[in-house]
């Protein structure tokens, strides 16, 4: 294991502990910022290495869980602390994150994969069916608040409501992973070209594996925690140029999100398309799956305020992304052409987050 590999962590983790006890100066915020880079960039490897010795799909998926686990805790936390305030806070994260997926790393991984290769393929099987869960989830949970008439006020489910969505969401994301992982694995599969067989290095040993799965646990600990103590910089940089408070939400989620982003676009580069695509979607998917249970759970138990529907400008765009996002998954070949169409609106979510 290369030594950069746990000594980034480790050092990262180390200038977390220091912000914590000595505060946050100028120089600690470059330092932090850094550390930060540097952790996305170990998770990355060790995320290959554990996919490495365990295959696909299990490779993605482990990234995927332990992002999502992660951002599902520093949600719950963030309400726990916010109060009142914080009632928007899941629907605006977990929006944010699906639209970060679907249309910036979705967008980025299909034109430089189209760049390099010129054309890539993938199975529409599994790409579809990711697809299919993610919007319904979606409506279920972001859109439907607004039009249900349980409660008087506009975006909020009742108690029954709730713990439906909750259990209809988990459930589609266990069915979900079940499919990738056991009954129809081959669909999350690579295709084979037998032109251009692939050729495989030695897996890592056990131990290897199992200390590069620490270290990846390790990297997005940090990740997170790196985020969080950047936070009011980042909302003091929002605050100076005049931005909404929402912003400082996306910027978070972009800076968790880094090491599956990264770990796509190299799969990309690589021409292995279909290992992108069952991160972003595995990561969309599981965002919605495991994230809005966790927080009705908590909403209901603590009795904490969550509004979850939308607003008709976000209920539209995410419309949209979805409409071209079928269009795009639909055929099992992609080009230039299609990742641009992505990153465009990708492009006008963050304009209109600046300017609503």
């Amino acid at each position: 294991m290369p030594i950069w590999t746990w000594v980034t962590p480790v050092g990262a983790l180390a200038l977390l502990i220091l912000s914590k006890t000595t505060g946050v100066g100028t120089l600690l915020v470059v330092l932090c910022g850094i550390g930060l880079i540097g952790s996305v960039i170990a998770a990355v490897h060790h995320a290959e290495v554990v996919a490495h010795r365990v295959g696909e799909p299990f490779g993605t998926l482990v990234l995927a869980l332990a992002v999502t686990a992660i951002e599902t805790s520093l949600i719950v936390s963030m309400m726990l602390a916010g109060g009142q305030e914080s009632a928007v806070l899941p629907r605006d994260t977990v929006y944010a994150a699906v639209m970060i997926i679907c249309n910036g790393v979705t967008g980025l991984c299909i034109l430089i994969g189209g760049l390099a290769h010129r054309e890539q393929s993938f199975r529409v099987e599994g790409a579809g069916a990711g697809l299919a869960a993610l919007i319904v989830m979606s409506a279920l949970a972001l859109m439907f608040p607004v039009f249900t008439t349980s409660l008087p006020g506009r975006g909020s489910y009742s108690g029954a409501q709730m713990a439906f969505v909750a259990l209809s969401s988990a459930a589609l994301w266990s069915v979900f992973v079940f499919v990738q992982t056991v009954r129809h694995r081959d669909y999350f599969m690579p295709i084979a070209d037998p032109a251009n067989p692939e050729r495989h290095a030695e897996p890592p040993s056990l131990r290897e594996t199992w200390g590069s799965f620490a270290l990846l646990l390790l990297s997005l600990v940090v990740v997170v925690g790196l985020a969080k103590i950047l936070s009011p910089s980042i909302e003091q940089a929002v605050d100076a140029v005049g931005a909404p408070r929402a912003v400082v939400g996306i910027v978070i989620a972009m800076l968790v999100l880094l090491p599956e982003t990264w770990a796509a676009v190299r799969a990309a580069r690589a021409n292995r398309l279909q290992t992108s695509l069952n991160l972003a979607i595995g990561s969309a998917v599981a965002c919605i799956g495991l994230t809005i249970p966790a927080v009705i759970v908590a909403a209901i138990v603590l009795d904490l305020p969550l509004v979850l529907g939308l607003d008709a400008k976000d209920m539209l765009m995410l419309g949209l992304t979805f409409l071209v996002s079928v269009i795009t998954l639909g055929t099992g070949r992609t080009y230039i052409m299609q990742g641009a169409v992505h990153l465009v609106i990708f492009a006008a979510f963050l304009f209109l987050a600046f300017v609503p």
